[in-house]
């Protein structure tokens, strides 16, 4: 069976060098190395060794996934033909990707792959910086290092950092979690006798710093708790503290049903950011509407019926099934479609055929919103007017029967008054208006000019009373130049 041999060069010198593996690199026949950019080799050229490095390729792509995969490509072909034998740096399973490339392939090509030893870089490190990986530990990978993996609390290790490159990237994805003058430890070649130890600020990390692809990045474990504020798992252990048995009074009192009108009053105060393009405020208010997620979370923990993490399970399933066209293989070209294919599925999960449409339109919306979505599930079926003409008849119409009834003071008035918003909400469809949104700025748009009427009355010295409704209208008119 054709063959390739993998074999680790170790983290540091040839005194590093387990014996087993120095004897099969001095004995290869063909022998082919990731990079020569390596301490042992300085020895072992000087006893002759020969090989061929894949650095050259480095300076051919962009990116670092396209060098490993020519590099498993060429070694491929070549072993198709003879056995050969391939060099890495540390051991080949700790933070090798050319050797899983070559793990997953090479059975498919009919060629076996033998790992032999070699230390890697892990331990020599530990010694260096004198950490205990059990206290909590992360490696990552420089060149694909993803902000939400970073657990800052734990010892975390960040290897492949070759270049100032990747050591700007790591330094702008660092600093999204931690503080620009955070101390972090540049360390190369730990373990040998051309090891580095460096400590730097987080914003230095890319100044003028000698990398090579025996660097790795110490960031030491975050124990400072204004830090760790940006941390999800913080968070979620406040609210538990808080709800815990030497909590806040009113924290613990609280229940799914108590906490209803807050959740509600939050929403709103973060409508009203939005509508102000106030950012800070968003912030504010976006942390004050999922404090009641995470309340409502955590009383549902309390009580043994759900976590925080069955919520974030859910909605990440959800998210995913209902977006076939970005996470699967169903094509939607505009949002017509994604709405459609959003509505289909919808009605698949729910698996038991509804009495009526309208049981999915929720009691607990505003009445205009709620308007707005019945009229919206009954035109899905084509109970609704093409064009807006007719909308518009049947809102004069409604009108009409209102004052009818106003004349004599009936009690069909509320009814009919009714009707005539319902019409209207018919209207702010058609033209795309949001009718709870619309009416909701109307009552802003008011407070705002009676507030500004009030400022008038109060510099005159005099009350409202003391003025007639025309001169109180040209202070309103006056707000409306203005405005207000």
């Amino acid at each position: 069976m054709k063959k390739i041999t993998i074999l680790g060069l170790g983290a540091g010198d040839l005194d590093q060098l387990p014996f087993g593996v120095y004897r099969k690199l001095k004995q290869a026949e063909v022998l082919y190395l990731r990079t020569k950019e390596h301490p042992v080799l300085r020895d072992l050229e000087q006893e002759g060794l020969t090989y061929q490095s894949f650095d050259h390729i480095y300076e051919k792509h962009e990116k670092f996934e396209e060098v490993y995969e020519e590099i498993c490509e060429f070694l491929l072909e070549e072993a198709l033909a003879k056995e050969i034998t391939y060099g890495v740096p540390g051991h080949p399973l700790v933070a090798e990707r050319t050797v899983q490339l070559l793990i997953e392939r090479a059975p498919q090509r009919g060629i076996e792959i033998m790992i032999e030893g070699g230390q890697s870089f892990l331990d020599p490190l530990f010694q260096a910086l004198k950490i205990d990986p059990i206290e909590g530990f992360q490696l990552l990978d420089g060149t694909d290092l993803n902000r939400d993996e970073i657990q800052v609390a734990q010892h975390v290790i960040i290897g492949q950092v070759y270049d100032q490159f990747v050591a700007s990237d790591v330094k702008l994805t660092l600093m999204e979690k931690l503080p620009y003058d955070y101390a972090v430890y540049i360390v190369t070649a730990a373990g040998s006798k051309d090891e580095v130890i460096k400590q730097v600020q987080l914003h230095e990390l890319d100044h003028n710093m000698e990398l090579n692809n025996l660097t790795s990045v110490y960031v030491p474990p975050v124990k400072n708790d204004a830090v760790l504020y940006k941390d999800f798992s913080k968070l979620r252990s406040i609210i538990a503290e808080l709800r815990g048995p030497n909590g806040c009074p009113w924290d613990k009192k609280q229940t799914h049903e108590s906490l209803k009108k807050y959740l509600i009053e939050e929403a709103y105060e973060l409508i009203e950011a939005i509508d102000n393009e106030d950012s800070e405020h968003m912030t504010e208010e976006l942390g004050d509407v999922l404090l009641q997620v995470m309340l409502h979370a955590q009383i549902g923990e309390d009580e043994g019926y759900f976590t925080i993490d069955d919520v974030i399970e859910g909605l990440s399933e959800k998210m995913v099934r209902r977006h076939p066209h970005v996470f699967g293989d169903v094509q939607a070209e505009n949002e017509e479609e994604v709405l459609k294919n959003w509505q289909s599925i919808k009605q698949e999960e729910k698996g038991e055929k509804q009495e009526s449409m309208m049981d999915s339109v929720p009691k607990s919306f505003p009445n205009l919103m709620r308007a707005a979505e019945i009229q919206k599930k009954a035109a899905k079926v084509g109970f609704d007017w093409k064009e807006v003409e007719p909308a518009w008849e049947k809102v004069k119409e409604e009108i009409a029967e209102f004052e009818k009834e106003a004349v004599n003071l009936s009690p069909e008035m509320e009814a009919e008054f009714g009707d005539i918003l319902f019409a209207l909400v018919n209207i702010a469809r058609f033209y795309k208006i949001d009718a709870e949104e619309a009416a909701r700025k109307t009552n802003e748009k008011f407070i705002r000019r009676f507030t500004f009427v009030e400022e008038r009355v109060m510099m005159s010295g005099s009350k409202f009373e003391d003025f007639t409704l025309e001169q109180l209208d040209e202070f309103w008119n006056e707000a409306k130049s203005k405005g207000y």
